[in-house]
C-alpha cells in the first residue's frame, strides 16, 4: 500500500497546486480561453470537477458507475465535452468548492481500496494505484492548459515520474490507435528528472535498446498528453520506430488527440 499512498499524496499535493492557481482569480478570469479550443479555465476545472466525481463512483458504487458507461455509449465522441460545458456554467467560486469536495472524496475513496480489486473504468478495469496515476496525469495535463492561459511558467516536480510511467506503458496503445502494429521489440527511454528528484534519471526499458527516446522528463510528458507539439521539445529518436512513437504518443484513453499547434 505504499505505493499507493505516495500516489495519492502526489495526487492531493498536484491538485492543490492547481487550486492554487485559480483559487484567487476574480470570476471574470475564468472565462479566459486555454489551449484547448473552445474550453475556458471554467471548462477545465469543470472537466477535472466531473471526472473526480464519475471516478469516486466508479470505487464506491459500481452498478451506478455502469449507468455512466451506458450514457457514454449513447454519445462517446462528445459526453466527456458536454459534461464539461454544463458544469462550466456553475459560479466559479461554487465550481471550486465543487472540485475541492469531489477530489478529497475520491482521495480518500482510493486510499480505502483493498489489494487485489480492481476498479471499472472506460476502459479495461484498473488498479487503485493504476487510477490514482491517471488522475495525477490528467489533473497535471489539464493543469498546465490553465498555466498557459495564465501565462504562468510551473516548475517541474518528482510527480512527473508517474506520468512519464504512463507515457511509456501506453506505447502499444498509441500504435494500435492508429492502425499501426506495436513494435515487437522494448525501447529503452531515459529521460532527465526535474532539479530536486531522489534521482538525476528515470530509465525504463533495456539499456542496449535498438530504439531509444532521449530527453527530459517535462517535455515527455508535455508530448504523450499532447499539450505541446514535438517540434516544440528537446525529445531525440533513435530508431525509425521510436521515432514513429513521437509523433502519435498518446497516454490519455480516447481517439487520437489533434495534439496542440
Amino acid at each position: 500500500m505504499a505505493e499507493l499512498d505516495s500516489l495519492i499524496t502526489d495526487l492531493r499535493d498536484e491538485s492543490a497546486e492547481l487550486d492554487a492557481l485559480v483559487a484567487a482569480l476574480a470570476p471574470p478570469a475564468w472565462a479566459t480561453p486555454t489551449p484547448a479550443p473552445g474550453w475556458t479555465i471554467a471548462h477545465q476545472i469543470a472537466h477535472l470537477l466531473w471526472t473526480d466525481r464519475v471516478a469516486h463512483t466508479a470505487v464506491t458504487d459500481e452498478a451506478a458507475f455502469g449507468d455512466v458507461l451506458a450514457a457514454a455509449g449513447r454519445n462517446p465522441s462528445g459526453f466527456v465535452d458536454a459534461a464539461a460545458e454544463e458544469l462550466a456554467t456553475t459560479a466559479p467560486p461554487e465550481l471550486l468548492a465543487e472540485w475541492r469536495t469531489a477530489r478529497a472524496a475520491l482521495h480518500d475513496a482510493l486510499a480505502g481500496v483493498a489489494p487485489g480489486r480492481k476498479l471499472p473504468w472506460f476502459g479495461p478495469p484498473m488498479s487503485a494505484a493504476s487510477m490514482a496515476t491517471a488522475r495525477l496525469m490528467e489533473t497535471w495535463a489539464h493543469g498546465l492548459d490553465v498555466a498557459d492561459a495564465l501565462g504562468v511558467a510551473r516548475v517541474p516536480t518528482a510527480r512527473l515520474r508517474s506520468i512519464a510511467h504512463i507515457g511509456v506503458r501506453t506505447r502499444d496503445f498509441a500504435f494500435t490507435l492508429h492502425g499501426l502494429t506495436p513494435p515487437a521489440a522494448p525501447f529503452h527511454v531515459k529521460l532527465a528528472a526535474p532539479q530536486g528528484s531522489s534521482e538525476a534519471q528515470w530509465t525504463w526499458g533495456p539499456a542496449d535498446a535498438e530504439q531509444r527516446v532521449i530527453g527530459s522528463a517535462e517535455h515527455f510528458c508535455m508530448l504523450v498528453t499532447q499539450r505541446r507539439p514535438r517540434a516544440d521539445l528537446d525529445l531525440e529518436a533513435v530508431g525509425a520506430d521510436a521515432d514513429r512513437w513521437l509523433d502519435i504518443a498518446q497516454a490519455f484513453a480516447g481517439p487520437p488527440g489533434a495534439g496542440r499547434s
